[in-house]
């Protein structure tokens, strides 16, 4: 089912990830290839001469809150008053809504980041409030299009930008080096590129093409930072330097957390922190956040667990007074457990349901909702990850329709893992297998971490670890030869002398001055 892995096969398998070679920042297209960047660029302009009010209008998760952090950093470096709104999930709703239009009056000039490009009715109010509207955005478009002044959209068929899968901080980066040309004046790009890659990694984009040359750049550039945030982050996370990992999971969380809980500003406010000590503070307010977000979330994904129908294809759950905030890791995690899509809703006792979905496999779980819109009040996202909301009453017919597009769709289920590279024996586990796989990096979406298989291993020991039990160390042994391994987040009980086939990832574990070699355990399945 799976090759057998030796350095050569598996140096030929990333090499074919990405077909271009690697990219570097040289390679990055002109801001002129996205079709309008050019007239909203000579529009900004205009409004800055015409000492124009300008309002930026982000999005709540961490590319809406980096977007919109560059460009409050890019005013303020060019000593330009804005404002700046990031809509509250719970009061607004996402993006550029109707709900925020009171908030804006007065602005000549409006500019979305990371959302807009189905503000429809939104963008008719803004038109008849005489603000003129220019939409940043990188998610798909609807048949329709809100009447605007421009729209900076890869996506759109007229764009010549030639990379499909890009975030709204890179399109927000994109405009920034467009307005910086336009204006001819000297500000260093790569104080923005270290926040565009935060995003590009939160959002995950595939990291090929331009993608991994930005982050990889974008990566050095934060292990260099003077910004009071990075350098408080750092400072929290006992940390010299950050990878990509560390960003994906653990800078990024935090970043989420405040939109989850609260209001996303409070991230926006810590990125933009000018100082330590406000960085410092702003920091712990973002972890207190982020302990809400985990204990809140768990406690759903206990009660969505439960409610299950292991019959449907698609699974749909749904809870009085979940909150809004964590429904869509719910469904990642209830995704990742069943091994199909998911969607979770909360029922807020008015007749609405309100939710996120996330898809599993080769399943484009927006278009098989999107056949579904007669059932659906609101409805957005793209193929992995989906926001929706629809009537009480319209619940059965919307899971019935579901149902029967994903089977229309003939998804096949893969039996095989796509992330393992292969069958890796125990004696081909060496340093220079790890230093292979570093040329690779930064590893994430278009881009897994290698993951082997190995069969016929032995189980010497299993201890839980952690405060409260919830991690075990393995030691594992086959054909004489014995491996440490670690699995996160576990509550199975495995028993000594098992024999077992694993999969997992590798790791150099540095402590104390030492490095040895790691397994991060993925599975381990008793033969």
């Amino acid at each position: 089912m799976y090759p057998s892995l030796k350095l050569k096969n598996l140096e030929k398998l990333l090499k074919e990830r990405f077909k271009e070679g690697f990219l570097s920042l040289k390679d990055l297209p002109h801001p002129s290839t996205f079709k309008d960047m050019d007239k909203a660029t000579k529009r900004i302009i205009f409004a800055i001469e015409q000492k124009e009010k300008i309002t930026i209008i982000g999005d709540y998760d961490v590319d809406g809150v980096t977007s919109t952090t560059l460009m409050k950093l890019f005013f303020e470096e060019i000593d330009y008053p804005i404002e700046w709104i990031i809509p509250n999930r719970f009061k607004d709703g996402y993006g550029l809504s109707a709900n925020i239009i009171p908030r804006i009056l007065g602005t000549d000039l409006a500019i979305t980041v990371d959302n807009g490009i189905s503000a429809i009715y939104a963008a008719k109010l803004c038109k008849e409030e005489g603000i003129e509207l220019i939409i940043t955005d990188h998610h798909l478009l609807a048949p329709e299009l809100p009447e605007c002044f421009a729209i900076i959209d890869q996506k759109q068929e007229a764009c010549t930008f030639p990379y499909s899968e890009v975030c709204g901080a890179q399109i927000a980066w994109y405009l920034i080096a467009s307005l910086k040309n336009a204006l001819n004046i000297k500000i260093n790009m790569m104080s923005y590129m270290e926040l565009t890659a935060i995003a590009i990694i939160a959002d995950m984009m595939p990291l090929q093409h331009i993608n991994r040359a930005m982050v990889e750049a974008g990566i050095k550039a934060l292990n260099k930072s003077k910004r009071p945030a990075i350098r408080a982050f750092l400072e929290h996370s006992k940390k010299e330097s950050l990878n990509a990992e560390d960003i994906g999971f653990f800078l990024a969380p935090l970043l989420n957390a405040a939109g989850r809980m609260e209001d996303a500003s409070y991230s926006v406010d810590f990125l933009a922190s000018t100082n330590i000590y406000d960085a410092r503070v702003r920091l712990e307010r973002l972890i207190d956040f982020n302990t809400l977000r985990k204990f809140t979330e768990q406690d759903i994904t206990n009660k969505a667990l439960l409610q299950v129908n292991l019959d449907d294809e698609v699974i749909v759950v749904e809870g009085k007074d979940w909150h809004e905030g964590v429904v869509g890791i719910v469904a990642a995690r209830v995704s990742r457990h069943y091994e199909k899509p998911c969607i979770v809703l909360s029922n807020n006792d008015k007749g609405i349901l309100k939710g996120s979905g996330r898809s599993f496999g080769s399943c484009d779980l927006f278009a098989i909702t999107d056949a579904c819109r007669e059932h659906l009040e609101k409805f957005g996202g793209h193929q992995a990850a989906i926001g929706l909301s629809l009537k009480e009453n319209a619940l059965e017919a919307f899971k019935t329709q579901l149902q029967k597009n994903y089977k229309q769709g003939n998804y096949i289920k893969e039996e095989k893992d796509p992330t393992i590279v292969g069958i890796l024996a125990f004696e081909d586990i060496s340093f220079e297998l790890t230093s292979l796989v570093k040329q690779y990096e930064p590893y994430g979406q278009g881009n897994p971490t290698p993951k082997y298989l190995s069969q016929n291993v032995e189980i010497l020991q299993a201890d839980t670890m952690g405060k409260e039990g919830e991690h075990l160390r393995f030691s594992f042994m086959q054909n004489g030869i014995i491996m440490q391994g670690v699995k996160f987040k576990t509550k199975e009980v495995f028993h000594i002398g098992t024999q077992t086939d694993i999969t997992y990832t590798l790791n150099e574990n540095h402590f104390r001055g030492n490095v040895t070699l790691q397994l991060m355990i993925d599975k381990v399945i008793c033969t």
